[in-house]
């Protein structure tokens, strides 16, 4: 579906020929199966194996900038010198924060560095991170925690590794290993402790047995291990790198405040636009009317038949203000919407549409949401409709309807509208489509345009049902 353009002009592109569908994909949730831990392995021991050597670097950098910015304090430089230190741990945390992700952990919030709108200016540069927390927690991260817990983490992941690969592989390369005169086998030790004996085996062929065996426990296990080594970093991440509760609440609060102005943009948007449509046409009518009504009162009398057809003139004037009454109506919730929910009055929005639209609807039958989610998605959908007719050169158009459950259990609506015309819409201001952007925003939701030019467009908003 394509709505209004920058100059306003319907473009000479042909329409597309083919109608592509928009579904939607609903994510679904992790399976926490053995599988899905080998699946991880991977990127896990790539996060494992580099975390001693980063952490390695980190230490010496952050060490030699603290201290040297410490010991030359007093000279005014080691002052500059421990703000690079913190510049320093500061990369070093996002390094690690932006290995987690690539390890497929859930990504941590980033802590707020600075207060959106502040200014940045060089004596803040400077004073700065003496004054905010996470630079000292980052600072603490890289020269202690970090270096001692990869320590830990790295080795147990070497020798987990390492005794899985070998005791998997040791089949094909101990017997390319000299003997000489050896006289320790770790098999004939083990039997002959547990079983008070002495064994009788060839020791050669009873260590590679047992090597195999630990192979296979070690390989088994390896997916636990570096899960749960991974998950280790990650809190300790998420604890000392991440975002504060309290930054969290900061945000959400600021969020807030801009869906609200971004409805109450939208909304005073809309009673603009409800004005000047009844300014430009009903009232316009009217006002013909009630002069061609007044013209046949005074020739009622003296010229009848002139009377007569000044009457069928304002008849002709009120069948059209009706219908202009009622295509501004569609713009508010109609009952359809209040008696039978947002699928019929989806259909009945495609019915009226003078190009074809067909519904898809994922819905449950008889599925309701909350008046306010209704009537506003009712509003986008109405709004993408008549921008569908007026600006489009479509041939065809097809509305979906989904609720989608993300990752995170929060629950959405999706309503989109695709056509096969010309493209090019766009968020401009003063258009339709930033009032409906506004709109989308004030409920916290979003709105997502995809219309290149040459077609086919995709428009949908996604309103969060919390």
């Amino acid at each position: 579906m394509t709505t209004e353009t920058d100059t306003g002009q319907p473009g000479a592109a042909r329409p597309s020929a083919t109608l592509d569908a928009v579904t939607p994909s609903q994510p679904h949730p992790a399976r926490l199966g053995y599988g899905s831990l080998w699946r991880g392995v991977p990127r896990e021991l790539g996060f494992l194996l580099l975390t001693m050597p980063i952490a390695i670097v980190g230490l010496s950098v952050l060490m030699s900038l603290f201290w040297t910015g410490v010991g030359t304090i007093v000279i005014y430089v080691g002052f500059f010198i421990i703000v690079a230190a913190f510049y320093t741990a500061r990369g070093f945390g996002v390094v690690e924060l932006t290995r987690l992700d690539w390890a497929g952990r859930p990504a941590i919030p980033r802590p707020v560095w600075e207060k959106p709108g502040t200014p940045r200016t060089f004596l803040r540069a400077v004073f700065g991170p003496f004054a905010n927390g996470h630079y000292w927690l980052y600072l603490l991260h890289g020269m202690i925690i970090n270096p001692i817990v990869s320590i830990f983490s790295w080795t147990v992941t070497i020798v987990w590794a390492s005794v899985a690969l070998g005791g998997l592989t040791g089949w094909i390369w101990e017997p390319f290993i000299p003997q000489g005169d050896r006289s320790f086998f770790l098999s004939q030790t083990v039997v002959d402790a547990v079983f008070r004996t002495t064994s009788t085996f060839d020791p050669t062929v009873g260590d590679r047995i047992l090597y195999l065996i630990a192979g296979v426990l070690f390989a088994v296990t390896l997916p636990f291990v570096t899960r749960g080594l991974t998950l280790m970093h990650e809190g300790i991440a998420r604890g000392v790198l991440g975002r504060w509760p309290s930054e969290a609440l900061q945000r959400e609060v600021a969020d807030l405040s801009a869906s609200r102005g971004a409805a109450v943009a939208a909304e005073d948007q809309a009673l603009r636009r409800l004005e000047r449509d009844l300014h430009d046409g009903p009232q316009q009518r009217l006002i013909r009317l009630q002069m061609d009504i007044a013209a046949a009162e005074r020739k009622l009398a003296d010229d009848p038949d002139a009377a007569a057809t000044l009457l069928a003139e304002a008849r002709q004037q009120a069948g059209d203000t009706l219908e202009e009454l009622r295509a501004l109506s569609r713009g508010f919730a109609p009952p359809i919407l209040q008696d039978r929910g947002l699928v019929a009055a989806a259909e009945s929005l495609a019915a009226r549409s003078p190009i074809p639209v067909t519904v898809e609807s994922s819905l449950q039958p008889g599925e309701r949401f909350s008046p306010e989610i209704e009537r506003n998605a009712y509003y986008v959908l109405a709004e993408l409709a008549a921008n569908l007719a007026k600006h489009s050169g479509a041939q065809a158009g097809r509305l979906f309807l989904e609720r989608v459950v993300d990752g995170s259990g929060a629950a959405w609506l999706s309503v989109w509208l695709t056509d096969n015309g010309r493209g090019g819409a766009s968020l401009v201001d003063g258009h339709g489509l930033r009032g409906l952007e506004e709109r989308v925003r004030g409920l916290r939701g979003e709105l997502v345009v995809d219309s290149p030019e040459g077609g086919p467009t995709r428009i949908g908003a996604r309103i969060p049902l919390a």
